[in-house]
């Protein structure tokens, strides 16, 4: 057991570094990580523009307005504020792999190796569930439910949405469908740690059903149909995390958690045979 301890207490002996260089390498880190962002946004800012960004964005709702339909612009600097808002978000999340990697760049020097397996694997899977959200609500929820809504406009009505209304309408929603497809990385986090046992979380699945139902009421607009969009989904992502965790647990324990039942069974045996000398 004491060779154990030894081990993982000298595993990171000899790189400790002065307070003050860690701010010099939190500096160089953060400059990467905007420069990375500006770079992309520069990029965006040639080709296709912040105007053709919009219309992307655009694209579900203009698809389902009434034709010749257009959105309008209710403040003299809207036209040029908003696609400008745009190519920014655009901007950082398509960089965001690299400032993903400044930030693990930075912390991952004061990991041991049993942490490493823990944050790193969470770190990847967390950015690909939160982008996997953000797609599914482009590419699926926006679709139905435009052309819900739409369904129940009187014909004496010509919808035409202001851009900034639009623009806070889309960052709500894939704020909303990108933390809701976190819930696998909440649940095993949970039980990493140790706050929820697996059972625990079996036991709390039909409260989680109805916790997801009132959290789609509020955030999703008043229709069925996002709701259940959110949701479901919901739902089935905390029954993923319950089998994640399962087989997370077991890869990233450390390495006095691993031994510690075999280091009692040892220490057992040889008091037995103390005892029976």
């Amino acid at each position: 057991m004491s060779n154990t301890n030894t081990k993982t207490d000298d595993e990171l002996t000899g790189t400790e570094q002065p307070f003050v260089q860690h701010l010099i390498e939190l500096r160089d880190r953060l400059v990467k990580a905007i420069a990375a962002v500006g770079v992309v946004a520069l990029v965006l800012a040639i080709y296709p523009g912040p105007g053709p960004l919009y219309d992307i964005l655009a694209a579900p709702l203009i698809e389902h307005l009434p034709s010749g339909a257009t959105m309008i612009a209710t403040s003299v600097i809207s036209p040029f504020m908003v696609p400008l808002k745009i190519m920014m978000m655009a901007a950082f999340l398509i960089a965001l792999p690299v400032v993903l990697y400044q930030a693990w760049a930075f912390v991952a020097p004061g990991l041991y190796a049993h942490e490493k397996k823990l944050v790193l694997p969470l770190v990847v899977s967390s950015t690909l569930l939160f982008f996997a959200g953000v797609a599914f609500c482009y590419f699926f929820v926006f679709g139905q439910v435009f052309k819900f809504i739409q369904s129940f406009a009187p014909k004496s009505i010509t919808a035409a949405p202001d851009i900034e209304a639009y623009l806070s309408f889309v960052l709500t929603m894939f704020l909303a469908f990108g933390m809701t497809f976190e819930v696998p990385i909440v649940v095993v986090v949970l039980a990493r740690l140790g706050i929820m046992s697996i059972q625990k979380l079996k036991d709390f699945r039909s409260y989680f059903i109805v916790i997801a139902f009132i959290v789609a009421a509020v955030v999703t607009p008043p229709d069925v149909v996002s709701q259940l969009a959110l949701a479901v989904p919901m739902c089935l992502l905390y029954e993923l995390g319950i089998w994640a965790a399962v087989i997370f647990i077991k890869h990233t324990q450390a390495p006095t958690e691993d031994s510690s039942d075999g280091s009692s069974n040892g220490t057992n045996a040889e008091n037995k045979t103390s005892e029976g000398s």
